[in-house]
């Protein structure tokens, strides 16, 4: 492998050290109603989260509780000998998508039968730490009228 490829290669593997995930697969809850809970939680950070979620009424929540709790896990995991109080984490993505529907057959009236889809979904999130971007840095641009 060439230096640049080597040190592109070193570059990903620090990148994802300061980042975990966990997944939650074929979840009977429909995709609309967990996307609601998730929607709350994005951006946030993990100590708010958690505290949202808690006290938060839908069944829904019950679930990403679980799900944030084993992403930070998974990130203590991969940073042994650093505490999450040093650092600054976020809920940086939660992507709800579809999953397995089952369908099942509900008596209509005349003889006919209607079709349920119990929808069920999937969940990706993603803990990292939360980057701090200095202003300074940062060139104005003046617009000229």
């Amino acid at each position: 492998m060439g230096s640049r490829k080597q040190n592109k290669a070193t570059e990903l593997k620090a990148a994802r050290k300061n980042i975990a995930s966990a997944k939650l697969n074929n979840c009977p809850t429909s995709p609309r109603k967990m996307r609601l809970v998730a929607d709350m939680i994005r951006g946030m950070e993990v100590s708010k989260a958690l505290f949202a979620l808690k006290n938060n009424g839908k069944e829904a929540s019950i679930r990403l509780e679980k799900l944030l709790v084993s992403a930070l896990s998974n990130w203590e995991s991969k940073n042994e000998g650093v505490s999450m109080d040093e650092k600054e984490l976020i809920v940086q993505t939660i992507s709800v998508d579809s999953g397995r529907m089952l369908k099942r057959v509900q008596p209509a009236p005349q003889g006919r039968a209607h079709r349920i889809r119990k929808r069920s979904n999937h969940v990706t999130l993603v803990v990292g730490e939360a980057h701090i971007v200095d202003n300074s840095s940062l060139t104005e641009v003046k617009e000229v009228k």
